[in-house]
């Protein structure tokens, strides 16, 4: 596919978007009334145990929000991992019209294309406030939007960031490349793909078997969010040295993913109360990690855990290695190679400006809690 064609795609793609958002309720229903609606009562797949308040949260936010702006007529339940889908399957039975929505990161979906890696998070890619600019602004929702059209009959939006994650914890202190070859890694996505090619051995598995896996010693280092979700699944109490910075997720994305069709069924009060939803628990989860993880970090610190940053040469082999990787994409999949061009050149952008603007403000306001 060429660009021009690519870009037809996206076209497309938004004049769907515009057309379902403009889609008026049928019947005796009125428009412009939520009082005249239809009650109507959704189930929720999710990726998340019930235990991790703030991703689990996300989606009760989100939920919550839906039925107060439409007067509890609109009712979606969100359900923990595993109880209506496995919680790396929810993507798979929102596409089957299965469930209507569901909850998730779209780079558990790799396999079935690289490109949704973008509506989570790239090595080495933005933060929370730029993926946010990049989505919102810069584009990138539509072109999402018209990939998760056109691959899966699914419409996507934003629903909750972690902010910049932690480097994962490991049984043993890593220092240079050597010590991480051979190691057995919980780590998903393209993050996973990098671990790969320095040496590690990957495994994907769901938050709630990895305090299990590490225990048991099936792996040898597990990575979640950072240190309040990290604390609630007990991994300090299997792995004594935790590393930073999440250099793969900086600002990592959860989708709210919605069946096309089923999107398309909605009147357009209801449309209008999921963007406006899904919109606030992006930023509600946001502020709930920034606000809770250095408490939580800290109650680590104080019971023995050894805080650890990447080393020069990590850091900077899996930076090599992650671009590396976008090449390999962009010469496989048309799709990666369309969003990755857009995407780039807007993360060259935003850098530059950041780094004048708050690199500029951090550097000096940070540095000085060190002296």
């Amino acid at each position: 596919m060429k660009r021009k064609q690519f870009l037809k795609t996206a076209i497309v793609g938004t004049a769907v978007g515009t057309a379902i958002t403009s889609c008026r309720p049928r019947g005796p229903k009125q428009a412009g009334s939520s009082g005249a609606m239809t009650a109507l009562e959704w189930s929720m797949a999710t990726s998340w145990p019930i235990s991790l308040d703030t991703i689990f949260g996300g989606a009760k936010t989100f939920s919550d929000r839906v039925a107060a702006l439409t007067g509890g007529k609109f009712k979606i339940t969100p359900r923990p991992a595993g109880e209506i889908a496995p919680p790396l399957e929810v993507l798979n039975v929102v596409s089957q019209g299965a469930v209507p929505c569901g909850h998730t990161a779209g780079y558990y979906y790799l396999g079935k294309t690289p490109a949704a890696a973008f509506g989570t998070a790239l090595p080495f890619g933005l933060n929370a406030q730029q993926q946010n600019a990049w989505l919102y602004e810069g584009g990138g929702l539509a072109l999402l939007q018209a990939l998760y059209a056109k691959k899966f009959g699914v419409i996507q939006f934003p629903c909750g960031n972690t902010g910049t994650q932690m480097g994962g914890w490991f049984r043993k202190e890593i220092s240079t490349l050597n010590d991480l070859k051979g190691l057995k890694m919980r780590i998903p996505g393209l993050g996973g793909k990098v671990m790969s090619k320095l040496g590690v051995t990957v495994q994907n598995l769901p938050g709630g078997e990895i305090f299990q896996a590490l225990q048991t010693g099936a792996i040898d280092a597990a990575e979640w969010v950072g240190p309040y979700d990290d604390e609630k699944l007990g991994l300090h109490r299997v792995a004594d040295y935790y590393y930073y910075p999440g250099w793969w997720e900086p600002g990592p994305t959860l989708e709210l993913q919605i069946n096309l069709q089923a999107w398309q069924k909605l009147p357009v009060e209801y449309q209008e109360a999921i963007k406006t939803a899904s919109y606030e628990s992006n930023a509600t989860m946001l502020a709930k990690y920034d606000t809770r993880n250095n408490e939580a970090l800290q109650r680590l610190l104080k019971g023995g855990v050894k805080l650890r940053a990447y080393s020069n040469e990590i850091m900077a082999a899996a930076e090599k290695a992650s671009f590396e990787l976008y090449d390999e994409f962009s010469a496989k999949d048309e799709d990666f190679k369309q969003i990755f061009a857009q995407w780039k050149a807007f993360r060259d952008r935003i850098y530059e400006w950041n780094n004048i603007n708050e690199g500029g403000f951090s550097r000096y306001s940070y540095g000085k809690l060190k002296k």
